[in-house]
């Protein structure tokens, strides 16, 4: 039987790092949120406050939510995580000389058994690795959106990751009740790269008036079993995001990772999707 991770440090608490701590959080663990100030740190919390609140309106907590906030603080360094830790992820956005900075600066203030993570969705956990003085402890934990509901995390495993390293992530994710697929370290993983070879595909299909963004989503939900079309899942994760990692596909894979300029005059014009109110859909 697995458990928990006593400890959990979650480096970045937006969207993303929030669902990650409310989930650990959820399971028993007590978890450090990493933010830029005090501020953000007050925001990231209030943040796994209200999916907290959201859980246990669908009856998807086994405690009161208070109680499992009273798990969750968070800082505004780095520094201030605890070297107890079992386990640090790294979740801030697509910047790889942010991620290796901040990987270095946890690396120094965690114990020496402690599993360090990125969430990286898409850039090298090789590369990654080569800002730590253990590369051993680290490996890729792909969380998906929203990660509380979501069933997957992907594990990525670099060259110098040791087997005892998978296994304590893999002991991790079922001890959230998910679901994992290990990969090797590879441009864009399995899932991103599927995922955004059908997003572009899509919107090319959009540029060149091949149907409207509907028809094409429900040609996938319906024809082919897929829980969200890919254009509405763009809108979801964010047009930015998808721009960001396909420039990443497509300066390590070839021209058929290339963007779209649909999609970057979208990107240019603020319409991101759900988050800003307007992507290839109008949200409320």
């Amino acid at each position: 039987m697995t458990t928990a991770p006593a400890v959990v440090g979650v480096i970045g608490g937006g969207r993303m790092g929030a669902g990650i701590a409310q989930s650990f959080a959820t399971a028993g663990s007590s978890v450090t949120i990493v933010e830029s100030d005090e501020r953000s740190a007050a925001q990231a919390c209030e943040r796994v406050a209200t999916g907290l609140r959201r859980a246990a309106e669908r009856d998807r907590l086994s405690e009161p939510a208070d109680q499992v906030l009273g798990r969750v603080t968070a800082v505004a360094s780095v520094a201030d995580l605890t070297p107890h830790a079992d386990l640090v992820v790294e979740a801030v956005f697509e910047d790889a000389g942010l991620k290796a900075s901040l990987l270095a600066e946890a690396e120094k203030a965690v114990g020496t058994r402690t599993v360090l993570a990125s969430n990286t969705s898409s850039l090298s956990v090789t590369e990654l690795a080569s800002a730590l003085s253990e590369p051993a402890r680290f490996l890729g934990m792909h969380f998906f959106n929203p990660v509380p509901a979501s069933e997957l995390i992907e594990i990525v495993v670099a060259p110098a990751t040791s087997a005892d390293t998978v296994r304590s992530a893999l002991d991790w994710t079922r001890c959230l009740g998910k679901k994992d697929v290990v990969v090797q370290d590879s441009p864009g993983f399995a899932s991103s790269r599927l995922g955004v070879a059908l997003g572009l595909e899509a919107i090319r299909m959009v540029e060149s008036g091949v149907a409207e963004p509907e028809a094409i989503d429900d040609a996938m939900r319906l024809g082919y079993k897929h829980p969200t079309g890919p254009l509405r899942l763009t809108d979801l994760v964010g047009l930015d995001v998808r721009l960001a990692i396909a420039e990443h596909l497509h300066a390590t894979l070839g021209e058929r990772f290339a963007p779209p300029q649909l999609l970057r005059d979208k990107v240019a014009r603020g319409e991101l999707g759900r988050k800003t109110g307007q992507g290839f859909y109008t949200w409320q």
